[in-house]
C-alpha cells in the first residue's frame, strides 16, 4: 500500500526502506494518517502534546 503525508502530499510504496521512518496514527474514526519523516520531525511537538500522562 501507498503511503501518503497527510501534511505535505509526499509518498512512499510498501517495498521502500524509507516507509520504515514514517509516523503513523489511528484517528478517532478509524481511518489512518500518516506524516513523512520530515514533518514528522517539524511537528514532533504536536505529537508529544497529545500522548497521556500516563505514557511518561
Amino acid at each position: 500500500m501507498t503511503r501518503r503525508c497527510s501534511r505535505c502530499s509526499e509518498t512512499v510504496g510498501p517495498d521502500d526502506p524509507a516507509a520504515l521512518g514514517w509516523s503513523l496514527e489511528r484517528r478517532p474514526d478509524g481511518s489512518d494518517a500518516a506524516l513523512c519523516p520530515a514533518c514528522a520531525r517539524a511537528h514532533v511537538r504536536d505529537i508529544e502534546a497529545r500522548i497521556a500522562p500516563e505514557w511518561w
